[in-house]
């Protein structure tokens, strides 16, 4: 076995010498030691180095297979990922992290519809306005009679009624 010059931060956590052939130096670089200490909290050394020789059980062969090595990067990332999310929240870890930005989505999805329903609205009030604008100036004006005598202009008329003798009608 080769000795590299500078240790992976795997190897350098675990003060061990590092090889040429270590599985953790492409994933765990020097400069990023952190990335190791996390996984290594969370998972231990020795179930990343087993999680990244091997893969699951295949289902057409029943036997476990190699996690190939385009796919290791990706398999480190999440598992720092959910180390440090095992870190922030240890009872639900990542779980609880989709469950609050599921949570956030819906509030603001609801906040989406209020809004387009607010802008629905003033369009619906903005073309009342605008159709009581273009009516108006096509109908005539009705002159009608208040109870104090006065004449108006509009455009609904009303009819002067004598309120006592309604009130003699409905008790009668």
């Amino acid at each position: 076995m080769l000795v590299v010059a500078t240790p992976c931060a795997a190897c350098k956590i675990l003060r061990r010498k590092c090889a040429e052939t270590c599985i953790l130096a492409p994933y765990f670089p020097p400069v990023e030691p952190l990335k190791f200490i996390m996984a290594h909290r969370v998972f231990g050394a020795s179930n990343i180095i087993k999680f990244l020789q091997l893969y699951v059980i295949s289902q057409a062969h029943l036997r476990q297979k190699e996690l190939p090595e385009s796919r290791r990067a990706d398999a480190v990332s999440s598992m720092v990922y959910e180390a440090n999310a095992r870190i922030r929240d240890p009872v639900y870890g990542s779980a609880g992290a989709i469950f609050q930005l599921q949570n956030q989505v819906k509030e603001l999805q609801a906040q989406l519809a209020k809004a387009q329903a607010e802008v629905v609205n003033i369009q619906c009030q903005h073309a009342a306005l605008f159709c009581n604008e273009t009516s108006n100036s096509h109908q005539p004006s009705f002159q009608f009679i208040t109870g104090s005598d006065e004449i108006f202009e509009g455009n609904n008329p009303t009819f002067d009624i004598d309120q006592e003798s309604l009130w003699d009608t409905i008790w009668s």
